[in-house]
């Protein structure tokens, strides 16, 4: 019984974190509409999210007494390194959704689905499995319900689509360093460091393209805001669930991320989503469930 509630709790945390990172883009959208640039957005986003992972790692060490794995200097080079693409993630998704509906960014953004398992295959030296074939191809064809290609009854700027794949490609190189990468510290310390390395990437970006002067207002009406359901809620949710879940049920309740993202632009930003698009993004989160679930009968 104790096993059942572990999951079930696994399952409300990870769905949480991906309701949370759902709503995201809706509001990053909601920023630009008040004229904040992409470099305001993500700059006050990754402050205040190093800011908050501190007090989290603050907090810990405080309960620990002091006594949690320390990382030394080659994880925070690793993790560092690996958090470069999750600065990459963030700036290639806001920009995406600066020329295109959210509800089109975030079907690109899970085109991870097919690029993990690429990636998995180059790194692997192996073939995918028929499931995980399988699962490509109908994420293939759920992609072009979603995006509406076949009706073009919405036009597409060619930079969003470009900069939608790009973030899809750098988030997936996020998750799989992020489960592979120091493993044995603490999630809170591995997201600090990551963070930074992050904010490496998002600082330089905010340097090299901010030609007006930085509007500060962007800290006190959106920067806690994303940081919250950007940078610090999802992951600690996610890390806390995952253990729980396993990465196959996981992943499963991950996907909810997409409907969420579907209808918060919907309702917030009035985007029109027909139906033929909501049957695209049925097939993707069937794909992410025929992936991760295990069809071969226990002996």
């Amino acid at each position: 019984m104790t096993s059942q509630n572990n999951v079930l709790k696994g399952v409300f945390l990870v769905a949480l974190g991906a309701t949370t990172y759902g709503m995201l883009a809706t509001f990053v959208k909601m920023a630009y509409s008040e004229g904040y640039t992409t470099a305001e957005v993500t700059t006050s986003q990754f402050i205040y999210g190093i800011l908050g992972i501190l007090i989290i790692n603050l907090f810990q060490r405080i309960k620990n007494k002091n006594t949690a794995v320390k990382a030394s200097p080659k994880n925070i080079f690793n993790l560092m390194l690996a958090g470069t693409s999750l600065g990459m993630t963030s700036l290639f998704y806001y920009l995406a959704v600066k020329y295109i509906p959210v509800s089109i960014g975030i079907v690109l953004l899970m085109q991870t689905v097919w690029m993990g398992v690429l990636l998995e295959m180059i790194l692997e030296k192996k073939l995918p499995s028929k499931q995980k074939v399988i699962a490509v191809f109908i994420v293939l064809f759920g992609t072009v319900l979603a995006t509406n290609i076949i009706n073009n009854d919405i036009e597409l700027d060619w930079r969003g689509l470009v900069w939608g794949m790009l973030a899809a490609a750098s988030f997936t190189t996020t998750m799989f360093t992020a489960n592979r990468v120091a493993t044995e510290i603490s999630s809170a310390q591995r997201s600090l460091y990551m963070l930074l390395g992050g904010a490496i990437i998002v600082f330089s970006f905010a340097f090299a393209t901010q030609v007006t002067a930085f509007n500060l207002e962007i800290f006190l009406k959106w920067g806690i805001v994303l940081s919250l359901f950007g940078t610090i809620i999802p992951p600690l949710l996610m890390t806390a669930g995952f253990p729980l879940t396993g990465i196959g049920l996981g992943s499963i309740v991950s996907a909810l991320e997409l409907p969420v993202s579907v209808m918060m632009a919907y309702v917030l930003l009035n985007e029109k989503v027909i139906f033929s698009q909501w049957v695209g993004i049925v097939l993707i989160i069937l794909a992410i469930i025929i992936m991760n679930v295990n069809f071969k009968p226990k002996r």
